[in-house]
């Protein structure tokens, strides 16, 4: 049974080492630098206050130092979350504030049932559901999305209607109409080339924090609020409660889908980050236990008036840099913004919105991977049609069916890959061991008579009438040869309906004089075929344990040479 000391932080505090403190002290100041502004800009991407984007920091963090397994892991409010809590959230609160809080704070408690259930079930694979060009389409998606969004907010108005091309519309008619407040855009496009350049030229400088430190200054300077700029105001002081919220029952169905969705991406940025920075320091990641962890953080967030979270990249990063050793870098920056809360809540009312809505640009711009898109089209078309496939799906129908869409896309792509793999004949090539595709070496020689054919995938009922027909089609050449060896390593598993179908192959085969053998097949394979029908066609001798043993066996049975394909 699991002890006290099998609890990540509590094992993490009884090994600490002295020499690690004064690191993990200046990440931690360092990180609540980049977590506060972020955590409000990102609060507000989710149609949520400022200040729940704060308590959702702190408490997220918390969470995660006790029970997370990963040392440096930085968790909390992020972008690419924002646009999926705000589609669920929304909708259901109907313009007000404090239930649009409870909900999202139920939303991120399913969010954590979910991941505590799935690491009880061993289900951290499941982030493998999203091949890396279906994410990276639906990571296009998002980012176009939300920059999309935040427009309007940048430029000192707001627009009506939701989905992308109605936001895009009600931008240009905003333009159009003169609603532009010319301070709020000066501040707002100014924001986003502060943080690119020091990005850019000085990547180690706290680029957000700069940004809004100056945006603060120029509000007070200026007066920018008489000038139409809005400003975050005053953050309400103390720290909430735990509070379980309160919803309505008919609000849990669609909040569960949505949580579903966002537990999926969560769990393959969190495994994807881990995987990054563990292999740096030789750590093992364990994708289930990564869920728990991330579990642990939403549901501390989810009690004090939070939201859904997931691990950042450019802050674990940002934690790295600055020398963080351990979760205590987390702690401190939780810390620091909780005294922040409560001593100085007036800290950020002069923060104007528009500097806010540079930080999700700029976080915007980075989920893009274009360069990535670029590389799809040169090296696999149908997966760079996958890709587009996901962004028109996030684009056009919305952040939460567009989840959905790169889920099915990424099962159909697998699906289409067993459905029509990759199939060829092989030969020997002199000076070569082993045998090789034709296709690759088409001057490889070959054994009149004989047929060694390569089919790369399991056998099951959406790829046996290929199979099927590939080895008919073979065997019905003029001359027709003698015998068709399968190599079958790639054939790890067979159904019902491929095993009926090989059965009657069997007997059309033979009823023109050519023999199927199969080397190479698993064991386990074998006796499943020979459980379920092929058994009762094939004689056990057609078996052969390699492609050489049964290219030896053709060869004393007939006497072939091999010989080019042009002779």
């Amino acid at each position: 049974m699991p002890g006290l000391r099998d609890i990540p932080g509590v094992r993490l505090t009884t090994g600490y080492r002295r020499s690690w403190l004064s690191r993990d002290l200046v990440a931690g100041v360092v990180l609540s630098t980049l977590l506060v502004p972020q955590g409000m800009a990102y609060a507000e991407l989710a149609g949520l206050p400022p200040i729940t984007g704060l308590y959702t920091s702190i408490m997220c963090l918390l969470g995660y130092a006790l029970l997370g397994p990963s040392r440096v892991l930085v968790l909390g409010p992020d972008s690419s979350l924002g646009p999926m809590i705000a589609a669920a959230v929304l909708p259901l609160a109907a313009g007000d504030v404090d239930r649009a809080v409870g909900l999202a704070s139920m939303l991120a408690l399913l969010v954590a049932a979910i991941m505590v259930l799935g690491a009880v079930g061993r289900l951290g694979f499941i982030a493998d559901l999203l091949s890396q060009p279906t994410m990276t389409g639906y990571m296009n998606g998002l980012a176009l999305t939300i920059l999309v969004g935040q427009l309007p907010k940048l430029f000192g108005f707001s627009v009506e209607g939701e989905g992308l091309l109605r936001e895009i519309s009600g931008f240009v008619r905003g333009m159009w109409n003169g609603d532009l407040v010319g301070a709020a855009a000066v501040v707002g496009i100014g924001g986003i080339v502060v943080v690119l350049a020091l990005q850019r030229w000085t990547p180690k400088a706290p680029a957000v924090l700069i940004m809004v430190v100056l945006a603060i200054a120029a509000t007070t300077l200026f007066g920018l609020q008489d000038h139409g700029v809005d400003v975050v105001g005053v953050l309400p002081s103390g720290f909430p409660p735990p509070t379980l919220p309160d919803v309505r029952l008919a609000d849990l169905g669609p909040l569960a889908a949505a949580a579903a969705g966002i537990a999926l991406v969560s769990l393959a940025d969190t495994i994807s980050t881990a995987s990054s920075f563990a292999a740096r320091t030789g750590q093992e990641i364990d994708g289930d236990k990564e869920m728990f962890g991330i579990g642990a953080a939403n549901l501390a967030a989810g009690l004090f008036q939070g939201f859904p979270v997931s691990t950042s990249g450019s802050r674990t990063a940002v934690a790295e840099r600055a020398g963080a050793r351990t979760q205590l870098a987390g702690v401190v920056g939780a810390a620091l913004i909780t005294v922040m809360i409560v001593a100085l809540p007036g800290l950020f009312r002069n923060l104007p919105q528009p500097a806010l809505a540079a930080v999700v640009i700029c976080a915007s711009l980075s989920l893009a991977d274009i360069a990535g898109t670029r590389r799809l089209w040169r090296q696999s078309r149908p997966e760079f049609s996958v890709s587009i496939a996901a962004f028109l799906g996030v684009a056009l129908l919305g952040v939460l069916p567009g989840i959905a869409v790169a889920v099915v896309l990424s099962i159909l792509n697998v699906f289409r890959r067993t459905w029509r793999p990759f199939e060829t004949q092989l030969g020997e090539v002199p000076g070569k061991e082993g045998y090789h595709s034709l296709t690759t070496h088409p001057t490889a020689q070959v054994l009149p008579g004989l047929v060694l054919f390569r089919f790369d995938a399991p056998l099951f009922f959406a790829n046996a009438k290929t199979f099927r027909d590939d080895i008919a089609r073979l065997a019905a050449a003029t001359p027709p040869p003698r015998w068709i060896v399968v190599a079958a390593e790639p054939i790890i598993d067979v159904d019902v309906t491929a095993a009926d179908l090989l059965d009657d192959l069997v007997d059309d085969l033979e009823e023109v004089g050519v023999d199927l053998v199969f080397a190479e097949l698993h064991e386990p394979v074998r006796r499943k075929l020979e459980r379920l029908a092929l058994g009762r066609g094939v004689d056990p001798a057609r078996f052969y344990p390699t492609i050489g043993a049964a290219v030896a066996a053709f060869r004393t049975e007939t006497g072939a040479d091999w010989v080019r394909p042009a002779d």
